[in-house]
């Protein structure tokens, strides 16, 4: 399926299923709310990287505009939808202040993988302890998916990127499982090491390993 959405490019990734809170104030992207609040359409959301806009991004629909100001911006709640890919850019639009893209919808296996799931989330746990974090998943553990916890594994945007490209269910949860296994024993390198600096300076109760 191929259609033209309106576009709000930013700097940041959202997935299917996820609530973004937006604070509006831009012209161009007041109209784009209106009009798509009004009209109960979603659009697009594709992920600004140094480069420029990305191909891939997400529709978002609004689902509530929580307070309008007396100059026009908004606050507003959203919910992703779905991937997109852009096709084609439209930088202008007759009457419009806001730019547009020919999108469409590759297909995307948002099947459980129940087991590697539950592996994944344990090594995101034992991440956030070691931060001394606490997040709260919104979902019991058996009904999540690579989406609601993605934003929890302490990637970077453009890794979030990378991974709005995988297409598989499977393959979003190994590239998580993977970056987990690279940044776990650096951050537990790091807390040894604040541990050994604190100690610094201390009297220590140390005991002899050996007879001389």
């Amino acid at each position: 399926m191929t259609n033209f959405i309106r576009i709000f490019p930013l700097g940041i990734v959202v997935f299917p299923g996820e609530h973004l809170n937006l604070h509006i104030f831009e012209p161009r992207y007041k109209q784009l709310i209106t009009e798509c609040f009004a009209e109960k359409k979603p659009f697009g959301i594709p992920t600004v990287l140094k480069n420029g806009v990305g191909e891939y991004g997400t529709v978002v629909e609004v689902t509530e505009v929580v307070q309008t100001y007396d100059d026009g911006k908004m606050d507003i709640k959203t919910k992703g939808i779905k991937v997109f890919r852009v096709l084609e850019m439209v930088k202008e639009i007759p009457e419009k202040l806001y730019s547009g893209a020919i999108v469409n919808y590759p297909p995307n296996d948002e099947m459980q993988k129940v087991q590697l799931m539950r592996k994944v989330v344990t090594s995101i746990r034992e991440l956030h302890k070691l931060l001394n974090l606490k997040k709260d998943f919104q979902k019991p553990d058996d009904e999540l998916i690579s989406y609601d916890i993605a934003h929890h594994a302490g990637l970077s945007v453009e890794e979030e990127y990378e991974l709005l490209h995988l297409l598989r269910e499977d393959q979003r949860l190994e590239y998580i499982k993977r970056h987990l296994s690279k940044v776990l024993p650096v951050v537990n390198e790091m807390e040894t090491l604040k541990h050994r600096i604190k100690l610094n300076g201390h009297f220590k109760n140390l005991s002899a390993e050996f007879d001389l």
